[in-house]
């Protein structure tokens, strides 16, 4: 089985492909021939997030994040809880 990333969309559970193989097999040639260009030179540290960006495209995740940042901007409480001060971690 391929090693997958689970992050939730519009509440729902998602399973995304989780190799460089599996994401570029998810596009078309356009795509994947830009996907090619980019991954290429992503540095080692920065491969995961990139895998998980290409990943995510597509999939409404990022409209979804907007719309939260926007309400965030605006001083909405999104039910958000207080994870308290650095160091001040209860034992």
């Amino acid at each position: 089985m391929d090693a997958t990333l689970k992050t939730v969309i519009g509440g729902e559970l998602v399973e995304l492909p989780g190799t460089i193989a599996a994401v570029r097999a998810t596009m078309d040639s356009d795509r994947a021939a830009e996907f090619d260009r980019d991954i290429e030179h992503v540095p080692a540290a920065e491969l995961p997030a990139a895998l998980v960006r290409w990943a995510l495209a597509g999939t409404g995740a990022e409209e979804e994040d907007d719309a939260l940042f926007e309400r965030l901007a605006r001083g909405e409480d999104i039910g958000a809880i207080d994870a308290g001060t650095p160091g001040s971690e209860v034992a």
